[in-house]
């Protein structure tokens, strides 16, 4: 099937070309979109092979005679309508027909660069034809231009990652290279990425301004190149509204991020709070704990006074007892020595004394009576004791699970 031809730089005229840098250099004010728009990245770099080129060769610190050409393999057709809003346009570029070289611009963290860029770089390099030699197959680079830092814990400017031996550094393979540009920490690029001008083209893709703009244009041939085709593509009406199109969706993008956050930041407040309350209840609930167990012992306490009352009252009445039996004998002595004085009147006195037996029975039964009932009470506080101390064990035990 016969490809389409794409909108590049081969549709302007010289003169045209020539017009377009000279109003270049009368811009002024805000740029409508940079290149952190992947639709103007996309857009400039597929226009123009020289800025694709000068890009290319700062980033895998190549010089110019290194590279012979480079070609985007899946070009679109620049200024038609994209419907699907998850539009690709990340870049496939072959260099010198050897080096397969993928490019993305992204500007919104959606947590999955670190799997996405590796499946991509895989991707690219996943080219063998059945029955070819693995031999065969050419290197692959993945470079990532990111917006935001991608490990906050190490944040780098141009980081670089390949397959290595964790353990000695051994370098496993040259043929799958990582490249990540933080275009966030302009601030940390080393000398060695200001020598081959990374940075300047980092500058290029985040300026605001024509100023500004035609202020990094002017240190090489192929950023002032770059520079002109933003400007070029910036004249294209159909351009913009693609830009557009693309700023609206990462609009929307990041404000479903921003209510995500937000969720997120009233998730954790609510489960502080909801943390907060635990913790209340459970000071509350060790509170009353200590409370009860104050119970206790003050209930303990008073069963134990009244344990010792009740014997003490227990040894006063046995020793009463033993008084009136002591005082009884020497009655029942006196009587008997008294007997033969007072026989007329021993039936009486027989009846006088089973009337006193009777008394002295009732209150034996009286006393032993007492005795169960302050068993039952002894048994019945044991018992009481014995839940109280279950209901405590279940308390702290409740407590422990809380914690």
């Amino acid at each position: 099937m016969k490809q389409k031809k794409c909108k590049d730089q081969t549709n302007f005229s010289p003169t045209a070309v020539f017009s377009i840098g000279r109003d270049f250099r009368n811009a002024n004010g805000n740029i409508p979109y940079n290149m952190t728009n992947d639709y103007m990245f996309r857009a400039v770099l597929q226009s123009d092979n020289k800025a694709l080129r000068g890009l290319i060769c700062s980033l895998l610190h190549l010089a110019e005679s290194e590279v012979k050409a480079v070609e985007i393999t899946n070009p679109i057709i620049l200024g038609e309508a994209v419907r699907d809003k998850e539009f690709r346009l990340d870049i496939n570029v072959i260099m010198n027909n050897a080096v397969l070289i993928n490019m993305e611009m992204q500007i919104t963290n959606k947590l999955n660069w670190e799997d996405r860029s590796v499946m991509y770089l895989c991707r690219s390099f996943d080219q063998l034809n059945r029955g070819q030699d693995y031999r065969e197959a050419r290197p692959a680079v993945h470079i990532g231009f990111l917006d935001y830092t991608l490990f906050d814990e190490y944040p780098e400017f141009y980081a670089s990652y390949k397959l290595i031996n964790v353990k000695n550094h051994q370098k496993y393979s040259d043929n799958l290279t990582l490249y990540v540009v933080d275009l966030s920490c302009i601030d940390l690029a080393t000398d060695e990425d200001k020598r081959y001008h990374i940075h300047d083209w980092a500058c290029l893709f985040k300026a605001v301004t024509w100023e500004e703009l035609k202020m990094i244009a002017s240190k090489d041939e192929y950023l002032k190149e770059a520079a002109q085709t933003i400007f070029r593509m910036s004249a294209d009406d159909e351009i913009r509204k693609r830009c557009r199109d693309r700023e609206e969706y990462y609009q929307d993008l990041r404000n479903y991020e921003r209510k995500i956050e937000q969720d997120r930041k009233e998730h954790e407040e609510d489960l502080r709070n909801y943390e907060r309350k635990i913790e209340q209840d459970r000071k509350e609930h060790e509170e009353d704990l200590r409370n009860y167990e104050r119970k206790i012992a003050e209930k303990e306490e008073e069963i134990e006074r009244d344990r010792k009352e009740h014997e003490e009252n227990l040894l006063n009445y046995e020793r009463k007892i033993e008084q009136d039996r002591k005082e009884h004998e020497e009655d029942l002595r006196n009587y008997e020595r008294k007997i033969a004085e007072i026989e007329r009147d021993r039936k009486e006195h027989e009846e006088n004394l089973r009337n006193y037996e009777r008394k002295i029975e009732q209150t034996v039964r009286d006393y032993e009576k007492r005795v169960d009932e302050y068993e039952r009470s002894r048994k019945e506080q044991a018992d009481e004791m014995e839940r109280l101390r279950m209901e405590i064990e279940r308390l702290k035990g409740e407590r422990e699970k809380g914690k």
